[in-house]
């Protein structure tokens, strides 16, 4: 769920006490406590692994998500092996979640040498998990471009005249993550639901080495095209929701494809550039601009000197980008932005605004500012345990007033 740089950000006042003095770890637990509801997280568990660790613990915070997430997977194969398929499907699916903590919590380590044999475990676990779940649910390939897509295909119990949810994620959430934020709750309304790794995302981006790209009209259209043709598929109600950076992604895409029913972002996101500079000083920014390039490389690379843990942070999250210099990586994330188009879009669109966003302040009441004919602002305070990026702790209250606008503007 998280598109942010290393750079501690500030809460919003919730009222519920910090798990930890870490704000990233902060917000890490409480991301997975509100993915418990739909079962992709134990909340019992989940304090007792992360409790006491220490603010700048990084090797024990990685340490404490994959020791639950293993511990989680040995349950899930024991369950398995009894034919215990409801408690398999349910111990795969929070190994998964746990394994994708973990893989985000490399990015704070000395070395990266545990991120592919991570990665790779949480992929087993969410396998694990597919072949246990009592959803029905097809593995399929979504032909793009010269290659494919992985996809999961979810149809809900009553399946006929089933309305279609695509849900993208964001820039480096998990897909079990993903199913409880927006696969279940559409599964209990009724949805077929599609998830999938795009580019820069997941096994897109560390087993295919793929990265991200900014038009993402290029990955929806053919997404939306596949998705149409499945058997039991009205083209006619096809909708996308996109979650965290996902946000961006939807929004761009919806500017020039026009066949989606209708769509959510979790949060409205403009720019998604600005969750970078935002950490920056305006007179280094002033050089970049200014096509300095070598010189802004060499100011940042000095500063990076004295925060070795941060310049750890930055290469991990600018590798889905495809680039290597600090001006080349923010150059880049400057070509994600939508504010030139978003005049385009037609198709109805909920933009959630989650009072304290803290990655894109402002951006979605920005966004709703940029289509104003055709946008509905769904607001979350944090008094009703609702503040922060994407909800953290209130994925049911946030379930409810998404799937309900859906459902209406679909006449359901």
């Amino acid at each position: 769920m998280n598109a942010h740089l290393p750079d501690p950000f500030h809460h919003a006042p919730t009222g519920i006490r910090p798990f930890n003095d870490n704000p990233d770890y902060d917000y890490e637990i409480r991301g997975v406590l509100g993915q418990s509801v739909y079962g992709a997280g134990e909340p019992g568990e989940v304090l007792a692994a992360t409790a006491g660790i220490k603010k700048n613990d990084h090797d024990g915070w990685y340490k404490a998500w994959f020791d639950l997430a293993d511990r989680t997977f040995a349950t899930a194969q024991k369950a398995a092996a009894g034919t215990h398929r409801v408690s398999a499907a349910s111990a795969f699916l929070r190994a998964s979640a746990y394994y994708g903590v973990a893989v985000n919590a490399v990015s704070a380590l000395e070395s990266t040498d545990d991120l592919a044999p991570t990665f790779t475990k949480q992929q087993d676990a969410w396998n694990g998990f597919i072949a246990h779940t009592s959803a029905s649910v097809e593995e399929v390939s979504i032909p793009y471009e010269a290659s494919s897509l992985p996809g999961w295909f979810f149809r809900p119990s009553v399946a006929e005249g089933a309305p279609t949810l695509i849900a993208v994620n964001g820039s480096d959430g998990s897909l079990a993550a993903l199913w409880a934020s927006c696969v279940a709750p559409a599964l209990e309304r009724g949805y077929n639901v599609l998830v999938f790794d795009g580019p820069g995302q997941q096994s897109e981006l560390f087993e295919r080495n793929v990265p991200f790209r900014p038009d993402w009209e290029h990955v929806l259209t053919p997404v939306f095209d596949f998705v149409a043709r499945l058997d039991g598929v009205d083209a006619m109600s096809i909708s996308v929701y996109g979650i965290s950076q996902g946000g961006y992604w939807v929004a761009r895409a919806l500017a020039f494809e026009h066949r989606f029913a209708a769509a959510i972002t979790d949060p409205g996101v403009v720019d998604v550039s600005t969750s970078w500079t935002g950490h920056l000083p305006k007179s280094l920014l002033k050089l970049l601009d200014a096509g300095e390039t070598a010189k802004f490389d060499k100011e940042m690379e000095l500063g990076m000197k004295f925060s070795p843990e941060t310049a750890r942070t930055w290469r991990f999250r600018a590798r889905p980008y495809g680039t290597t210099g600090y001006g080349e990586t923010i150059e880049a994330v400057r070509k994600y932005t939508v504010a030139d188009v978003a005049g385009q879009i037609v198709t109805p669109l909920a933009i959630l605004a989650p009072e304290g966003e803290q990655f894109w302040p402002g951006q979605s009441d920005q966004l709703a500012s940029l289509t104003p004919n055709v946008s509905t602002v769904i607001r979350f305070t944090a008094a009703e345990g609702a503040g922060e990026h994407c909800q953290p702790l209130a994925r049911t209250l946030t379930a409810e007033r998404m799937l309900d606008w859906l459902d209406d503007r679909l006449g359901r």
